[in-house]
């Protein structure tokens, strides 16, 4: 039952493997064979079984079917048997048929050859002709581009690459000398490139050569401008204000028409035209390199380099002569090419996109300006020139004001200027003192005579002198000499010096006019002050000239409010502003007065140490001569003659130079007594000293000087005075007794002085040894005097221990 039942399990697996068989392809048969074996055992004896029973089957249907249709078969055979003779017919006509075909038609195949060989020679040619039409406009183009660049027309050339590139290579790319001309476009740019950057290497050594002649034009522009500018300006002031703008000016409205009908002359002269920067320079190399390198889209290292190159000249420009500070022409030929230079750089910010930029120019410019300061601080130190400091100045403004033209900041190039107008004050101020000390070397120092009224209005048009008295009657004298007038218009020419460097400064009135009066004040207070005192401690100098130099900064002192008000007539500021500076006059004519005082005082008292040198005292005489000593007189004689000079000084100066000059002579005279070198001196002697001093007394109640009080004057030679009364009437119980009293009779005699005068006569009186040998009331005055000498010592060592 089991074997039944395997067997039933089997007999459909072989069905569907049979079915397998003969549905699937060939292939796929082995997979399907090969389950047979790996199946149950004996499975495969049963396959076989069951194959052979398909086959079996298979042949007897078969074997119907071939007798379902063996009849018509047959009926066919017999068909096919009735046509062979007819068939065969056939291929003989048609055989023959062929033949003659084949006869008929070999001239045709021959035409028929000759009509394809033609037409395939035709249809070349058309194929030739259209490969030909897309070729020719790539030659065409091609030899276009060799125009173009023999012609330098390299922008063109490159657009022309670029239609190649993009429109005709690609039609023709097949072909072999297209890849040619292919790889000979890079060759053709590069060299482009080269040629183009050649071309801009040329542009930028022309225009570094040419950045003078560009500069020099454009501030000549720029001047012209600021000259017409300023010629309206001053005209319609002269309208505004009238005539009499400018009183006691030497600028009047003459001049402003002379400068006016100068512009306009100029103008005449230049209606030409206008020279512009292209007109001096050629910018196509730098627009065609430009557009080449962006064509080639490499613009970016173009623009590096042309800034690079742009920065190297820069520094090369910037770069000052040594020798520059020496003239004019050196500034003017740094600065147009300065100017040249941003005037190029503007212009082709202008002009391109983006080759330079506002903030490249901007960094570029602050940097030239920090070296152009540097270099202008340095230079303008070594100038010593006023007027070249001036024409620095102008060249400055000129330059400012062309660059602030085309949009760069020019305010730090002002601010220098101030350190200039400084430097340009030093300068004036040193030239100034040279006039000054020529002034005073020619002065004759001598109060001016006039003789007829046309001389009196010659001075007063010179120096502001106010008088009646001498508009009167002529001839007579101004009280100041030469010198005063030249002085003063020195000041004023001064004030006008100083004036035009504030000219074109851009500063209001108030700061021009603080500018003046600051500039003034230095004139004043240093440089003619200096000059002054240099002039009194001069030793030719004498008391004459310093009296009339006294006189002359009395005037000069007068004039100070006058120069205020040329001042403000310039500047139309009052002079009651509230920051309106001040001349300092007063106090620089003080000084010098003071100064020229003092020396007169000490070279009176020179004079009188030579006159006092000159005596010659017989200090052993045994009697006086009974009169005054002769140096003494001659002494006398000079003062009285000095001190009607001093008539014309102020009082206080003239009574100050006599109460120092008595003092001094008494002084001298003391201290001819007193000499150490003096080791005897007789009472005859001193007899004759008093009559000396007697005529110094009499001198002082003369009264040489007017304006003393009472004895004020005698009593400079009090202390001689007291001393010679107390030897003379020989009372020194009184001056023992009354010594220290206030009311003592001998109150300025010194112990010291006494003592030391007393020794000296004693000491004759031993030489002469006339009191002991002779008189008996001698030999007691001797004994007094060595009595009066002891208490004396004790008198001054009781002094000395006190003290």
């Amino acid at each position: 039952m089991a074997e039944s039942g395997e067997g039933l399990g089997t007999v459909p697996e072989h069905e569907r493997i049979l079915q397998e068989i003969e549905s699937t392809d060939t292939a796929c048969v082995g997979p399907t064979l090969r389950s047979v074996y790996d199946d149950q055992p004996n499975a495969h004896k049963k396959f076989m079984e069951k194959l052979d029973a398909c086959i079996r089957n298979h042949d007897k249907e078969i074997e119907k079917m071939c007798n379902f249709h063996h009849q018509g078969f047959v009926d066919a055979i017999t068909e096919l048997l009735k046509v062979r003779a007819d068939a065969e017919k056939l291929k003989v006509q048609v055989t023959d048929t062929n033949r003659r075909f084949q006869d008929a038609g070999k001239e045709v195949i021959v035409q028929t050859e000759d009509i394809i060989r033609c037409r395939i020679q035709q249809r070349n040619i058309t194929t030739v002709v259209e490969k030909l039409q897309l070729c020719l406009p790539v030659l065409e183009m091609y030899s276009k581009l060799k125009e173009q660049m023999s012609a330098k027309r390299y922008y063109s050339a490159l657009k022309t690459m670029e239609q190649l590139e993009n429109v005709y290579f690609p039609r023709v790319s097949q072909y072999r000398f297209c890849q040619l001309m292919v790889e000979n476009l890079p060759k053709l740019r590069e060299d482009i490139k080269e040629i183009s950057m050649s071309d801009l290497k040329d542009f930028l050594e022309s225009i570094r050569k040419h950045s003078d002649k560009i500069g020099e034009t454009a501030m000549k522009q720029a001047q012209q401008q600021k000259t017409f500018s300023v010629t309206l300006q001053i005209k319609q002031n002269n309208v505004k204000f009238g005539k009499n703008m400018y009183i006691n000016d030497r600028i009047p409205e003459e001049s402003s028409e002379i400068v006016l009908k100068h512009t306009f002359e100029e103008e005449e002269e230049n209606e030409e035209e206008v020279l512009t920067v292209q007109d001096l320079v050629d910018f196509s190399p730098v627009y065609r390199c430009l557009h080449i390198y962006s064509v080639l889209g490499d613009e970016e290292a173009f623009e590096n380099y042309y800034r690079k190159q742009r920065k190297k000249q820069a520094r090369l420009v910037l770069q000052p002569q040594s020798n520059m500070h020496e003239t004019v022409d050196g500034y003017r030929r740094y600065f147009t090419q300065i100017v040249g230079f941003f005037v190029v750089e503007d212009h082709i910010l202008h002009v391109t996109q983006g080759l330079v930029t506002r903030a490249y120019t901007d960094e570029l410019w602050n940097m030239a300006l920090s070296k152009i300061i540097a270099v202008l601080r340095a230079h303008s130190s070594y100038c010593t020139d006023p007027d070249l400091v001036l024409e620095l100045k102008n060249l400055i403004v000129i330059f400012a004001d062309t660059l602030q033209g085309y949009g760069f900041p020019v305010n730090r190039l002002f601010d220098l200027l101030f350190e200039i107008r400084d430097q340009y004050n030093e300068t004036l101020l040193k030239k100034w003192a040279g006039v000054f000390r020529d002034i005073f070397e020619e002065d004759n120092y001598s109060p001016i005579p006039i003789v007829n009224e046309e001389e009196y209005k010659i001075v007063i048009s010179k120096f502001p002198f106010q008088d009646p008295d001498l508009e009167k009657s002529f001839p007579k004298k101004f009280p100041m000499s030469q010198s005063v007038p030249h002085i003063y218009i020195q000041v004023k020419e001064f004030i006008y010096a100083s004036l035009k460097f504030s000219e074109s400064l851009h500063r209001s009135s108030t700061e021009i006019d603080d500018m003046l009066r600051k500039s003034t004040n230095l004139l004043l207070t240093r440089t003619l002050c200096s000059c002054l005192l240099n002039l009194i401690r001069k030793p030719h100098i004498g008391l004459t000239e310093l009296v009339q130099i006294i006189i002359n900064t009395t005037h000069l002192e007068q004039a100070c409010k006058y120069l205020e008000d040329f001042i403000t007539n310039i500047t139309n500021i009052s002079q009651e502003t509230v920051h309106t500076t001040r001349l300092y006059g007063l106090s620089t004519f003080k000084d010098a007065r003071h100064a020229a005082e003092g020396e007169i005082y000490t070279k009176l008292n020179q004079k009188i140490d030579e006159f006092v040198q000159l005596a010659d005292y017989d200090w052993t005489m045994s009697e006086p001569d009974g009169r005054a000593s002769g140096y003494l007189m001659d002494l006398i004689n000079f003062l009285r003659s000095i001190f009607q000079v001093f008539t014309h000084l102020p009082g206080k100066v003239a009574q100050t130079a006599c109460m120092s000059a008595c003092q001094h002579l008494s002084t001298s005279l003391m201290q001819m007594l007193l000499d150490s070198e003096l080791k005897q001196i007789s009472m005859g002697a001193v007899q004759q000293f008093n009559l000396d001093v007697i005529q110094c007394e009499l001198f002082a109640s003369s009264e040489p000087v007017p304006g003393f009080q009472g004895d004020t004057l005698q009593l400079a030679f009090i202390d001689l005075r007291q001393l010679l009364d107390l030897f003379m009437v020989w009372d020194w119980s009184t001056y023992l007794a009354d010594y220290g009293q206030p009311a003592s009779k001998y109150l300025r005699v010194n112990p010291n002085t006494a003592l030391t005068l007393l020794e000296k006569m004693k000491d004759t009186s031993k030489k002469n040894n006339i009191f002991a040998q002779f008189r008996k009331n001698d030999r007691d005055k001797q004994k007094l005097i060595e009595t009066v000498v002891k208490q004396l010592r004790s008198l001054v060592n009781g002094m000395s221990q006190h003290t």
